[in-house]
């Protein structure tokens, strides 16, 4: 027989706050939470929901600022991201796109609007996950994946009900094309009304 979880509680994310002067996020994990070894790998999740950016020639972000020992995944559903770091790289992601960065042993960057996207203006609506690294992968060296839309996993469901994007891990034998070193499954589901799946546990 099939055990399926219960849902434990709801909660709205608290007042947004402004991190540089680009992103209006409210952070639901850990506060939502509390308890941080509850949601170990996890340590931190960023909602920035549906903002208009008036347009800018001087573009909105986060200057160049460190961090080690976990990896940030950022989600973008609407306007465009730039990332730059000192080992060297750099990434714009759109609507479907992920950046996901390893900081591991330590790693400087920055992140702010893409230039078109600044100079035209436009809603930002993304997430940003922080994922703990195990400990013996902390001093790992850092690295960089601009991970494309194109090239995620992509499940359609039966009977029209909706789509998934596998972004990390597997969903029904498909693979996302993120390199973790976490054993974890991300995912864009889109249901349409009426639409539902079942998300197994990694096995």
């Amino acid at each position: 027989m099939n055990k399926f979880r219960t849902i434990e509680n709801i909660f709205r994310g608290p007042e947004h706050h402004m991190v540089g002067d680009g992103f209006r996020v409210s952070q639901y994990l850990p506060v939502g939470i509390g308890d941080i070894k509850r949601l170990s790998p996890f340590i931190l999740l960023d909602y920035h929901a549906p903002h208009y950016y008036e347009p800018s020639s001087i573009r909105r972000g986060v200057g160049a600022h460190p961090h080690r020992g976990f990896e940030t995944v950022t989600i973008s559903y609407e306007g465009s991201v730039e990332h730059h770091d000192n080992k060297g790289n750099h990434g714009i992601i759109g609507p479907g796109d992920v950046q996901w960065m390893t900081a591991a042993s330590g790693i400087l960057h920055k992140e702010y609007h893409e230039k078109e996207f600044s100079e035209s203006g436009g809603i930002l609506h993304m997430i940003q996950l922080w994922v703990n690294l195990p400990k013996s992968e902390k001093m790992s060296e850092p690295k960089y994946q601009t991970l494309l839309k194109e090239n995620m996993g992509a499940f359609k469901l039966d009977n029209n009900q909706g789509k998934v994007s596998i972004i990390a891990g597997e969903f029904n034998g498909i693979k996302g094309p993120a390199s973790t070193f976490t054993n974890i499954n991300i995912y864009n589901i889109n249901l349409k009304n009426y639409g539902k799946t079942i998300l197994k546990e990694p096995g």
